[in-house]
């Protein structure tokens, strides 16, 4: 088990923490009711109802309807941003990059129920997938501005080398990747690993170069 080095983030205030709390109230039960009833069936009205809010408050978190099925827990990416920027300058990029996912993705199982719906949810309703694909690129590219806010922190003034400047967005992408490929392979195997454990594991191969195993 690799160690994981710990950085200093900011916690988020009370009424910040009450804003999350009502975004994932939100966004859990318009997932909860699409697994059950079917997206086309779910109005902003049920779902407001059942988290406990006003169809107007609903709209003050997510922009559209079919937005609260695809959102859950948003506020996970700029928190591995967060992390990524504040990384020591001496760590390799993508120790920096892992070790950001891994402290989320440490007590997910508590979380993969909801997860599990939620990936029902968007293979039953294939429009929607378009819409989680842009979530994903948007997340992407957040992740690429953040590794390079990063690296100019660690190198002020300095001209990178050449290739320099496509590196965050080809870290960024690498890391969704072997997200992706991680959960897939965690999802197969239920009860039998810990997606944080399966990630370290993907990241330690990238690492290496990919040796045939």
């Amino acid at each position: 088990m690799h160690d994981v080095a710990k950085t200093t983030t900011s916690v988020p205030g009370l009424r910040e923490r009450k804003k999350q709390a009502t975004r994932r109230a939100i966004a859990e039960a318009a997932v909860r009711l699409a697994a059950e009833h079917g997206v086309e069936n779910v109005t902003v009205e049920a779902i407001s109802e059942a988290a406990g809010v006003s169809p107007r408050t609903f709209f003050n978190y997510f922009p559209s309807h079919d937005d609260a099925f695809v959102m859950v827990d948003d506020e996970v990416g700029e928190r591995i941003r967060e992390s990524v920027r504040r990384a020591p300058a001496d760590r390799p990029p993508l120790d920096v990059v892992r070790d950001a996912l891994v402290a989320e993705l440490d007590g997910f199982e508590a979380r993969k129920e909801l997860w599990t719906l939620q990936c029902k949810v968007l293979q039953r309703s294939p429009h929607l997938i378009h819409r989680g694909l842009k979530a994903h690129v948007a997340e992407e590219r957040a992740l690429a501005v953040a590794i390079t806010d990063w690296l100019d922190a660690t190198r002020p003034g300095a001209t990178g080398p050449p290739g320099a400047d496509v590196f965050p967005q080809l870290l960024a992408a690498v890391t969704q990747t072997a997200l992706r490929v991680a959960i897939e392979h965690w999802c197969d195997r239920p009860g039998e690993t810990v997606l944080a454990e399966v990630f370290r594991d993907v990241f330690a191969q990238l690492s290496q170069g990919l040796p045939r195993p």
